[in-house]
């Protein structure tokens, strides 16, 4: 039921109106009255009324006044002038203020039900557009979050120019505009093999949450996903702001991730400031930097340059017996290879080669690097499923047999094996994923016109976590899981609009759509019209 307030400074009209209307019949609650705006406003305030019943001329705050303010607060609320004049300069300055109707008094009842009744049905007319336009947004949520990480590649790989940074951060909504920015990037992963690759426990989902709240909270930071682990954020601010926001990112991740380092692998790396969106590409590359040494650092979590800088590089004169075992320790390349990306790879061999670098004037030293990295990666690749003779196959045999690269060659040589053992990884893991998608289509297919149908179910269907879902569909099929579905639902629905003289409503339910007005929502949302609209074009 809508609440109504009545402010008059009359007691006669006030007092005939208040108990005369039936309003509990024509839809209404009266939860209050005044004699004047300045009594009437902290009432207003209090009962926040649908509708606002206001005399134009009153002592102390007028009827005018009374509703700029109201407007300007609760822009939600339709007011009302009762005027005793009828002068056109009160009626423009009334819709000046966005008041929805100007009645002159006597008042009829009549009239006033008449209007109170237009009032209820635009009232919950717009209501339930507000709600429909909620629950589509945060359906296309997931759409949101697929843009944006599109929208951030392109620019930290440098492959947007600024004024098109600006334009299509507009787009998405993102605030961008900063005089100074840095990049943090973070990840969080349960400790798990690649071969359980795609199962998430509550507990990690739970902290995940928890990071992503404490981050999106603040409007200096800009979130996005950057693959299935690893999330990025902007920092916006002043040159003065900024370290301090850098440092309170890294204080927050660590006491958020800390309880649970047992649990969870969780790793954390911010670059330097820059003062201009067209540097952030390079600032990105300072970060991917940092990023690779958890590699080389597992036992550390927070990367910076100055920890960085600590890895301190074997000095001149040692032999191969001085050398740090867990430098060259094969869980160092197996845990690269199992949760690296290909583009860490150059930055993670020439750190893991520099803190070795006095070393490799031994062509013996050389050498055994070289079928370490080797033999690892044949380990690795053989433990997912695949055979020695792929990887051979990838390298070239030629090129197995001769491997006795010179010492400017040893990096880009390891980072061959690596990338030919990454392909093979990813080789396995698309057909994984591959499966999965093949089972979630069919599964969509099915049961497409079933309104329960969700990301969560389809994920749970084909034994992924949700997450994991996401990402490799929305990678997959270019569109996120929402789109796909509600293409096929809008598909669907146009198809029986041609073929059929079904009416909407029941199409509604046919296709997935438990509410037909949501269904028409949708439906004008995204094919430009409502379902009667393109019916009658079609039979045109």
């Amino acid at each position: 039921m809508l609440k109504v307030f009545l402010v008059e400074d009359e007691s006669i009209v006030r007092e005939g109106l208040r108990d005369n209307i039936p309003w509990q019949q024509w839809g209404y609650r009266f939860v209050g009255e005044a004699s004047d705006g300045e009594m009437a406003l902290p009432l207003i305030q209090e009962t926040q009324p649908d509708v606002l019943l206001t005399d134009i001329k009153m002592p102390f705050m007028d009827g005018l006044s009374l509703s700029r303010i109201v407007h300007q607060e609760f822009p939600d609320t339709k007011i009302i002038i009762i005027s005793g004049h009828d002068d056109f300069e009160y009626a423009q300055q009334a819709i000046a203020v966005g008041v929805e109707q100007y009645l002159l008094k006597p008042i009829t009842r009549g009239v006033l039900q008449k209007v109170l009744s237009e009032l209820k049905i635009k009232i919950e007319t717009e209501r339930e557009q507000k709600n429909y336009q909620e629950k589509y947004q945060n359906e296309a949520r997931e759409y949101e979050q697929f843009s944006r990480t599109n929208f951030f590649v392109k620019v930290l790989e440098g492959r947007m120019p600024v004024q098109d940074i600006y334009k299509e951060a507009a787009e998405l909504s993102i605030k961008i505009n900063a005089p100074c920015y840095n990049l943090f990037m973070f990840s969080l992963q349960e400790k798990k093999t690649v071969e359980n690759a795609g199962q998430e426990s509550e507990a990690f989902a739970r902290k995940r949450e928890e990071l992503l709240r404490y981050f999106v909270r603040y409007p200096e930071h800009v979130v996005f996903r950057w693959n299935i682990n690893t999330y990025g954020v902007l920092l916006k601010g002043s040159g003065e702001q900024i370290g301090e926001l850098t440092s309170r990112c890294l204080e927050n991740v660590e006491r958020i991730c800390s309880p649970v380092q047992n649990e969870f692998d969780w790793y954390a790396a911010a670059g330097e400031p820059v003062e201009r969106l067209s540097m952030l590409s390079d600032c990105y590359g300072r970060v991917n930097h940092l990023f690779a040494y958890r590699f080389l650092m597992p036992s550390v979590h927070i990367f910076t340059k100055e920890v960085t800088d600590n890895y301190i590089p074997l000095k001149a004169g040692v032999g191969i017996e001085d050398i740090d075992s867990d430098k060259v320790a094969p869980e160092l390349i197996r845990d690269f290879l199992q949760r690296g990306t290909h583009d860490e790879i150059g930055e993670f061999v020439d750190s893991w080669l520099h803190s070795l670098q006095e070393a490799l004037g031994s062509k013996l030293f050389q050498n055994y690097l070289i079928y370490h990295v080797y033999f690892v990666a044949l380990a690795y690749i053989e433990s997912i499923g695949c055979g020695k003779a792929q990887l051979l196959d990838l390298m070239g045999k030629d090129r197995v047999r001769e491997m006795d690269p010179g010492a400017e060659e040893l990096s880009p040589y390891i980072q061959g094996i690596l990338e030919k053992a990454m392909e093979l990884r990813d080789q396995v893991s698309d057909h994984q994923s591959r499966k999965v998608l093949r089972h979630a289509l069919d599964y969509i297919e099915e049961n497409y016109m079933q309104e329960t149908l969700s990301l969560n179910t389809v994920a749970s269907e084909v034994n992924v976590s949700a997450s994991y879902f996401s990402a490799i569909f929305s990678q997959a099929m270019e569109v996120t899981f929402i789109e796909y579905v509600t293409g096929k639902r809008m598909e669907k629905a146009k198809k029986l609009l041609r073929q059929t003289e079904k009416p909407s409503g029941d199409i509604a339910l046919e296709v997935g759509y438990k509410d037909p007005h949501y269904f028409s929502f949708v439906f004008k949302k995204t094919q430009g019209c409502t379902p009667r609209e393109y019916r009658a074009r079609i039979s045109n």
